[in-house]
């Protein structure tokens, strides 16, 4: 018998009941000292795209007397061991795991942790992850969608039926045909600016429909028109959209594909070039209708120092302030979008900007109803419209 099993006979003796709890400082710590938590939940994370999953469990029947500090959540592959993924503190119920692989079986397991020791895992059944195609805390936002969807087909067949639609008075674009006119009465020039971006741009397609527009009513005149460009394939659609409207006026003979030129892609250098047209030339009537930056001033001021009438378009709202300054008329923000229907005429178009306009409404009536019902201490619109 060596001699520590003597020393362990010896305390024995001696001390017995040290002996029966544990022997030894650190060692008298029973390793499972504290309860398991009562139930552990794992599902797949609703509402997102995949690759999550949500832990929840009811807390351990020791938190109550303060004795549990954290938990520890773990994670296994179906069949392979337990690796620690993650602590929350004392209180917390639930944990997300944002790094699962969707299709790939889980079983998670929460573990109580306090001074005293630790509980045993308490294990969730198995649990994968995947995306789901419908988030249903944005149910609202479809009922809104199907409201507004209904209502540009319900007026897009009643235009097409010859029903009249009322849409309001835009004067930027009441006064294209001024504009043209006092130009052909002049003797002078009409100067068409369609903005400095490409035509991947929704403004710079905006602008070409209004191009149409111009230029069918030069066409009719016979008045000079004149559209430099920044980009080159502006320029080459700037080119087709005038020569239709030229032979739809009957006037093919009128186009000349010389007056649609390119200048430069530099941004100042096209608006010097530009200035340049505007002092040689000029124009009694100038529209500047697309996407501007800084030039934007420059533009709107040389034209207004050589007293042409002018009409501008954009929806880049930092340039508004001089357009609307140094312009005649200007096309704000959405008016220049609506100028196709406005000026086409077409039923699916007119239908279209009439439905967006009843949607504007709805929202606004919503808007303030939810104000209202908020200031007398009703909730329930604004639980109603609020999204995940």
């Amino acid at each position: 018998m060596n001699r520590l099993r003597k020393s362990e006979i010896l305390l024995a003796v001696l001390f017995p009941l040290p002996l029966f709890l544990g022997i030894g400082g650190a060692y008298g710590q029973d390793s499972l000292a504290l309860a398991p938590v009562a139930k552990v939940t794992a599902v797949d994370t609703p509402n997102d795209g995949g690759g999550s999953i949500t832990v929840d469990w009811e807390v351990s029947p020791d938190e109550a007397a303060g004795k549990v500090t954290t938990y520890h959540i773990f994670r296994a592959s179906e069949g392979g061991e337990f690796q620690l993924l993650g602590e929350v503190s004392s209180g917390v119920t639930k944990y997300v795991d944002e790094g699962t692989r969707d299709g790939t079986k889980y079983i998670y397991a929460v573990q109580a942790i306090g001074k005293e020791g630790k509980s045993a895992l308490t294990k969730s059944s198995p649990v994968w992850s995947r995306g789901q195609w419908f988030n249903t805390q944005r149910t609202n936002m479809l009922l809104v969608l199907l409201v507004i969807s209904a209502a540009i087909l319900l007026y897009i067949r009643k235009a097409r039926a010859g029903g009249k639609l009322f849409i309001r008075k835009i004067a930027g674009l009441d006064a294209v045909d001024e504009a043209v006119g006092r130009a052909t009465e002049m003797g002078k020039p009409v100067l068409f600016i369609p903005g400095i971006m490409d035509m991947d741009d929704i403004q710079t397609i905006a602008g070409m429909t209004i191009l149409g527009r111009v230029a069918r009513k030069t066409a009719d005149y016979e008045t000079t028109l004149r559209v430099p460009v920044c980009r080159s394939v502006v320029m080459s659609v700037a080119q087709e959209v005038v020569k239709e409207a030229y032979l739809d006026a009957g006037r093919p003979d009128a186009y000349d594909a010389n007056k649609i030129n390119y200048l430069t892609d530099d941004q100042f250098g096209y608006a010097a070039g530009v200035d340049g047209i505007m002092l040689r030339e000029k124009p009694a009537a100038i529209f500047l209708m697309g996407h501007f930056f800084a030039e934007s001033l420059i533009l709107a001021e040389t034209g207004f120092s050589i007293g042409a009438i002018q009409i501008a378009g954009t929806a880049e709202i930092s340039q508004l302030p001089f357009f609307i300054t140094a312009c005649d008329y200007t096309l704000i923000g959405e008016e220049l979008f609506a100028a196709s229907a406005y000026l086409s005429g077409e039923p699916r178009l007119l239908g279209s900007l009439k439905g967006q306009d009843v949607g504007k409404a709805i929202f606004m009536a919503i808007i303030i109803l939810g104000v209202i019902l908020e200031n007398l201490g009703y909730h329930f619109l604004t639980a109603l419209m609020t999204t995940g």
